[in-house]
């Protein structure tokens, strides 16, 4: 294979892997962090920090993968992912399969770095991420299955940092859930259109034309179990400013959202990453002026 194929491969596996987009990252990364913070009373260890980003970066990779691979038949049909690596033809379903097995075993051989609890916690993680992509095949709330998997490193990172899942943390894992509905309803409205032809469910076609009041009450139902995991931590002011700037978030991904429309669902989508930070910058200044 010349120098050019290869880097035109790999370039495709990149893309595959959704490295130029790192939206789905930092969804997955914010909760694991708030969990390591919460866990480690704002100082967990650098090493352990450090092998959760890079294990989150290599799961949400496979995750997307895996996520190709299952809608390899509905992605040339759909606007937005009629270009991807796997509908295009470009990558091969045979080694879409090969990327993601790969990327699993690095990504728990960085697990065998850790506790025992942490590392029966990952297997459970590996089966999340494999199975969501088919979830949508059979039911219309793929969303809340998402949200345990994109939540599921919280009680990893309570099992890493403190060797045991306080009740703090399923009640962040449960906050996760609601929220991740909540964003992921509104990136599923940019492609109601062509899911509907298609025959692929998702919430936002579940609740219709009472989707921005399900995105409203989710996040509501988010933002209180928070607030109850910042009364468990018992944390004060500035945890309560940093839920403030996340439901600020909320209300403009709302005003984004308001005519349905596909380029304002995806900002809205995509602004959730600055609700998550706002949540952490509220949990880092916690311990900070402890």
């Amino acid at each position: 294979m010349s120098a050019a194929a290869l880097t035109a491969r790999l370039g495709a596996y990149a893309r595959l892997m959704r490295l130029h987009r790192p939206i789905g990252t930092l969804l997955l990364l914010w909760p694991t962090l708030w969990a390591l913070w919460i866990a480690g009373e704002g100082s967990p260890p650098a090493w352990i920090v450090a092998v959760f980003v890079l294990g989150t970066l290599l799961m949400r990779s496979a995750g997307c993968v895996i996520n190709d691979y299952a809608d390899r038949d509905f992605d040339p049909y759909v606007q937005r992912t009629a270009e991807r690596p796997l509908a295009s033809g470009e990558v091969r379903p045979g080694e879409a399969i090969a990327l993601f097995v790969v990327l699993c075993l690095v990504a728990f051989g960085l697990v065998l770095l850790l506790n025992r609890l942490t590392l029966y916690l990952a297997l459970v993680a590996v089966v999340l991420a494999a199975t969501y992509p088919f979830f949508k095949r059979f039911t219309h709330m793929p969303q809340a299955y998402l949200g345990v998997a994109f939540g599921w490193g919280i009680p990893m990172a309570f099992a890493a940092v403190s060797g045991e899942v306080a009740l703090v943390a399923w009640v962040l894992l449960a906050a996760n859930i609601f929220w991740t509905v909540a964003y992921d309803t509104m990136y599923a409205m940019e492609d109601r259109p062509d899911d509907l032809a298609i025959g692929v469910r998702s919430t936002a076609i579940l609740f219709g034309a009472w989707d921005r009041v399900a995105v409203a009450v989710n996040q509501l139902i988010a933002l209180a179990l928070m607030g109850v995991v910042g009364y468990l931590a018992g944390f004060g002011v500035w945890y309560a400013l940093g839920l403030a700037g996340a439901a600020g978030f909320g209300l403009y991904q709302h005003w984004l959202i308001r005519d349905r429309t596909r380029g304002p669902c995806l900002r809205a989508f995509l602004n959730n990453q600055w609700l998550g930070g706002a949540v952490f910058a509220g949990i880092v200044l916690e311990y900070l002026t402890a």
